[in-house]
């Protein structure tokens, strides 16, 4: 996430902790479980609903 607000498609507006980001899908990275050390949280229902469609859109066929 980052609070720099860019108007790409794929990048998602959301509020985490009560400040306004987005959820960055252009710059995915992975990570091993093992270097995740707590849960900061969760986003909305429609923020997830939202990165679930443009991921599809990015990966699908």
């Amino acid at each position: 996430m980052t609070s720099s607000i860019k108007n790409y498609p794929t990048r998602v507006t959301t509020t985490f902790q009560g400040k306004r980001g987005q959820v960055v899908l252009d710059q995915i990275r992975t990570v091993d479980k093992s270097r995740l050390l707590k849960q900061l949280g969760t986003i909305s229902g429609s923020a997830k609903e939202k990165v679930l469609s443009v991921l599809q859109e990015m990966f699908a066929p």
